[in-house]
């Protein structure tokens, strides 16, 4: 499935090679325009979260969809849901503000996994010498989920970064390891993390978890901007930016190499996701999309 604003659902059924618009009655009744921003499966099971706050939820591969009530004090605006293996109805929803919600029963309850949100994480710890704190506008610019369920989270100004590990009670604040504004941040297929700079920096934690160790690597981007990474296996992986720019490493990350068949395309390329180390895809605004071939 492939997501996007105003309600937009795409599914393909051979990889990627065609796709099919999909309408979900259950976001249009009340004439808002959703974005979707993340969409998660487990079996037959799956989740749809988007902007302003919405919730969808199917148990027949897609083919259905029920919109499931958020209460209005929800913390932030759900921005990644995980479909949770194991018995069905188990989810794990995250918002902006840090909040992460666990649901057992196909999110009739919901279990709160952090204490507090972020803002008051760092009102607390503002003095621990976290820099850009006073400064933190209450809402991530990006986040994301390891396999193993840990968060890495950039904050809004790009000047710091969280992360969260399962069994914590609260987000932990980090100093960015480089002078240059994070960008975003992800983790690799061997579980380390990686991170990006708005100078078009590419770094790799030395140790697989949560770290504050990074070693930059060889990219050579020429001042465009690195807004994703993406690993198809321990060695192989990607890097996308704007004016179309891609690079790719089959070296763990220690060096990229520019990947020039894309050079023409008007387009910003800000997402890159693989499936199994084998379905591969790179989005870009202007409806752009590519697709891995092996």
């Amino acid at each position: 499935f492939l997501l996007g604003t105003r309600q937009t659902l795409l599914e393909t059924t051979d990889g990627g090679s065609t796709w099919t618009k999909r309408d979900i009655q259950a976001a249009l009744d009340e004439g808002f325009n959703y974005r979707f921003t993340s969409i998660d499966f487990a079996g037959d099971e799956g989740w749809i979260v988007g902007k302003p706050a919405i919730l969808l939820h199917t148990t027949d591969g897609g083919a259905n969809w029920e919109r499931i009530p958020l209460s209005g004090k929800l913390p932030g605006t759900p921005i990644v849901i995980t479909a949770l293996p194991g018995a069905k109805g188990q989810a794990e929803m995250t918002t902006d503000q840090g909040a992460i919600y666990v649901t057992s029963d196909g999110a009739y309850t919901w279990r709160a996994a952090v204490q507090e949100t972020v803002d008051a994480t760092l009102n607390r710890t503002v003095s621990s010498g976290i820099s850009g704190a006073s400064y933190y506008e209450g809402y991530f610019a990006n986040i994301n989920r390891s396999k193993s369920g840990d968060y890495v989270a950039v904050s809004s100004r790009g000047n710091f970064y969280m992360t969260w590990s399962p069994g914590d009670q609260f987000w932990s604040p980090h100093n960015r390891p480089i002078a240059r504004r994070v960008q975003n941040m992800g983790w690799t297929v061997d579980n380390k993390l990686w991170l990006t700079t708005r100078g078009g920096d590419v770094y790799v934690a030395s140790d697989p978890g949560i770290s504050e160790s990074f070693k930059q690597t060889q990219i050579g981007a020429r001042g465009f901007g690195i807004l994703d990474v993406g690993f198809r296996n321990e060695k192989e992986g990607y890097a996308c930016g704007g004016s179309g720019s891609l690079f790719k490493t089959v070296d763990g990350g220690k060096t990229w190499k520019r990947d020039r068949s894309f050079d023409d395309i008007p387009a910003n390329l800000y997402d890159i996701n693989f499936k199994n180390g084998k379905n591969g895809f790179v989005l870009g605004n202007n409806g752009v999309l590519l697709k891995y071939i092996a």
